[in-house]
């Protein structure tokens, strides 16, 4: 009986750190696709904080700009050198406290990515432990993911009221928890990137992130709920 119940822990330890890793795969991938599925979004975030009229630069060159920032933040190109038409003349747009603060973020970026390699590795074994174990893995896993989802949930709402509550006291906060120095700091007056990006776009950035995240727990919500279902019909057939 020892035994058995020593199965039954280990077989809900591995749930438990499966789901979890499927929701932390999950975030992640909500920023990159919040990031990179559609640089419309971005285009539309010019128009609405005309930021065209603060840089006195095209569309066309905005974009441009963006489009390689962004190449650089996912390590497509080694430095971040941009020559384009600003204020009527060819120049680079960014500056030596832009490239050394988006030296930073790449770092920031690249890790998550990484660290999501590392999180599936950790998903594949735990489900290779649960089929070797041969035990009720079929049942667990369903309330596993419920259980992942609802703590997740929770966390989400809370940093959501956060962030709606004071969104530049939390913006402010993030940063000084994820850098280690104050290059993010930035004066409009003498900066392009950061009137490229105002606070504006990086609130809407949040939104849609966290729509996809609230989306896609739903979604394994849903699923957890129908497996369960199943598996609980089988069980009492059984």
């Amino acid at each position: 009986m020892n035994e058995e119940k020593k199965t039954k822990k280990a077989e809900w330890l591995l749930g438990v750190v499966l789901s979890f890793a499927v929701i932390l795969i999950l975030l992640i991938s909500s920023f990159q696709a919040a990031m990179y599925m559609d640089f419309g979004f971005y285009e539309k975030e010019y128009k609405k904080y005309d930021v065209l009229s603060d840089l006195d630069m095209e569309m066309e060159d905005v974009m441009y700009v963006t489009q390689e920032m962004m190449a650089y933040l996912r390590g497509d190109r080694e430095t971040l050198e941009v020559v384009t038409t600003v204020e009527g003349k060819k120049q680079d747009f960014f500056n030596e406290q832009d490239r050394l603060h988006m030296e930073d973020v790449q770092g920031l970026f690249i890790g998550g990515l990484h660290l999501r390699t590392g999180v599936v590795i950790v998903l594949l074994v735990c489900l290779a432990a649960l089929i070797l174990m041969k035990g009720g893995w079929k049942y667990v896993l369903p309330r596993a993911f419920q259980i992942a989802v609802g703590v997740s949930g929770i966390a989400t709402a809370a940093l959501a009221f956060l962030f709606s509550r004071d969104f530049d006291a939390a913006f402010t906060k993030f940063h000084e928890i994820f850098f280690s120095n104050d290059l993010w700091m930035f004066d409009p007056a003498e900066d392009y990137m950061i009137r490229m990006l105002p606070e504006g776009l990086f609130s809407d950035m949040v939104i849609r992130i966290g729509i996809l995240f609230i989306a896609s727990l739903l979604i394994l919500l849903a699923g957890s709920a129908v497996w369960r279902r199943k598996t609980k019909i089988r069980k009492t057939n059984e």
